[in-house]
Order: C-alpha cells, then sequence, then structure tokens
C-alpha cells in the first residue's frame, strides 16, 4: 500500500465523519496521525507561496504546501462525501442507535488519545479544557437558526462550518444544521447541484485558509492548552452524539419530511418506554466497541508509518 493510498483512505474515513452532524472530520485527522501535518500544508498558502514559485519554480512550491498530500486527502474527502452521502442519509433515518453508538465510541476513545498528547497538567489546562467545554455545551443546546438557502449563505455557511470541520470535537455538519442549512447542503450533494456544490466549496476554501492560520498559531505557542480546550470541546459534545434520544421539536426538511431539530438524552429504559422501540442495547455496545477498536487501530497504524 503505497503513502497516497493510505492518505486517500483517511480523507475517505474524514468525509464520512464530516457527513454526520455530530462528528468531526478533524478528529479523525488527529486519531489518524495527519492533523499538524494537515493545518501546516494548509497554512503555507498564502502569498509567499508566490515567491517560492518564482524563485524556484511549481515543483519546489508544490513541495512546499505538499501538494500531493493535500490533494490526495481532499480526493478521499470528496469521494466520501459523494459515495456516502445517501448511505449515511439511510443509517441516520433507519438504524440510529448502532450508527450513533458506533460514532459514540469513536469520539470517547479519541478524547483518550487527544487527553494523552497533553505534556503536564494544571490549572490553565483545567481552565481551558472548561472554556472548550462550555463552549460546546452552549453550541450543542443552541436554538437552531433558519437561514434561507441563498447563494450567499451558502458561502457563509462553507465558511462557518469548515472551521468547525477541521477542530476535533465540533462538527461542521452540525453547524450547518444550526445555521439551517445542513439539509440543503446534502440535498446539494446527493442532486450534484454543481453550482451550489461550488459556492459552498468557496466558503469552505476561504474559511479553512484563513482559520488554520490561528489554529497552527495556537497549537505551535500554546500546544497543551490548546489540546486541553478541543479535550473540553469533544467531551462537551458527547451529549450530542448519545445513541438514545427524546425529539423535543421537529423541523421541516428540503424535502417536506419532518426531522428531528431539538433531541435530548434518555436511558435506553426510557427510550423503550417513550418509543416502543428496541434500544438494542447488545448492538448499541457492539458497534461503540467497533468505534473504539478503529480508532486503537489507527493509532497503530499511525504509530507504524510514523
Amino acid at each position: 500500500m503505497s503513502i497516497d493510498f493510505r492518505t486517500f483512505l483517511k480523507g475517505v474515513a474524514m468525509g464520512a465523519a464530516d457527513v454526520v452532524p455530530g462528528v468531526s472530520g478533524g478528529t479523525i485527522a488527529f486519531i489518524s496521525g495527519i492533523y499538524d501535518r494537515l493545518l501546516e500544508s494548509i497554512r503555507r498558502i498564502n502569498p509567499s507561496l508566490i515567491g517560492v514559485w518564482r524563485r524556484q519554480g511549481f515543483a519546489a512550491a508544490w513541495e512546499y504546501i505538499s501538494g500531493t498530500f493535500l490533494v490526495t486527502l481532499l480526493t478521499g474527502i470528496l469521494t466520501s462525501i459523494l459515495t456516502l452521502a445517501r448511505v449515511i442519509t439511510y443509517l441516520l433515518e433507519h438504524h440510529p442507535v448502532p450508527l450513533w453508538s458506533f460514532f459514540f465510541g469513536l469520539i470517547l476513545i479519541s478524547l483518550v488519545h487527544i487527553g494523552r498528547s497533553i505534556k503536564g497538567h494544571g490549572i490553565g489546562t483545567l481552565l481551558s479544557a472548561a472554556a472548550g467545554f462550555a463552549f460546546a455545551y452552549v453550541i450543542t443546546v443552541s436554538n437552531p437558526l433558519a437561514l434561507e438557502a441563498t447563494y450567499l449563505n451558502f458561502l457563509l455557511g462553507g465558511m462557518v462550518a469548515i472551521c468547525a470541520m477541521i477542530l476535533p470535537g465540533i462538527s461542521g455538519s452540525f453547524i450547518l444544521l444550526l445555521l439551517g442549512l445542513y439539509g440543503p447542503v446534502l440535498s446539494a450533494v446527493k442532486g450534484l447541484d454543481l453550482t451550489v456544490i461550488a459556492i459552498f466549496a468557496t466558503g469552505c476554501a476561504l474559511g479553512l485558509l484563513s482559520f488554520s492560520h490561528l489554529l497552527s498559531f495556537l497549537l505551535r505557542r500554546f500546544h497543551g492548552l490548546t489540546l486541553a480546550f478541543l479535550c473540553g470541546l469533544m467531551l462537551g459534545t458527547l451529549e450530542k452524539i448519545w445513541p438514545w434520544k427524546e425529539v423535543l421539536t421537529w423541523r421541516t426538511n428540503s424535502g417536506g419530511e419532518q426531522v428531528p431539530l431539538l433531541e435530548q438524552a434518555i436511558s435506553p429504559w426510557q427510550y423503550e418506554a417513550l418509543t416502543g422501540a428496541s434500544a438494542q442495547v447488545p448492538m448499541a455496545i457492539a458497534c461503540a466497541l467497533l468505534g473504539i477498536g478503529l480508532v486503537w487501530g489507527l493509532e497503530r497504524f499511525a504509530a507504524r508509518t510514523e
């Protein structure tokens, strides 16, 4: 297996995570060992790149930004989103408990993985983690907006969502859900509406190029505090991906169907009493363990390739 194919598969995993509201592709990048390289590659796409191109040529500029790595990863992400959008939508609708259990296990073990990367612990680390938890909690309990599906809003939504997508713990899909744009964007992807996809992608590119500089700076100068903040983010979003939920309010999606809007976590036994459906506890445990095993495997895989 070539290094490019491994990078492609990591992109596929990131894309699959980004489709699901509550799961971040940034988490997948972190646990697969490419997070720092991804941020640094994106950060180098700035006006100084033109100087490198003029002095040393296109090949040197391409190498400077790890162009092959970025293109391979992006290809994997786009391939995953285009091919898995329908599958993820189907699983969310027909098999939500096993799917959410899988991602709950994945995020839980990812939290442990990132926490181990923090060097040194103190009051600053605790405060940073608390701030991340509070930020995530406020986002997850916020009332969604109802932005119109205009080209300008698709552009702005892409700029905001991509910032969340590269943060471990915060889901870009969930941000789109809060903005009221998740349904329209997913419909555009499934329907191959190239105009909407291009506008949204432009917003993502603009947001990514600007936010990556800030995040890269924070990781270089305040590595431990930044990781603690990210751990707090992930801990604060666990409630959002708890497998058993009670629907509090509903919304009408782009297809005219009623789908959950605000939900709260409940126990499996409450879920059975409220819905009359099986809580699927054994299946949920198995899927959570599968998510944990996947992250453990990714950790070992990343350690071998390094």
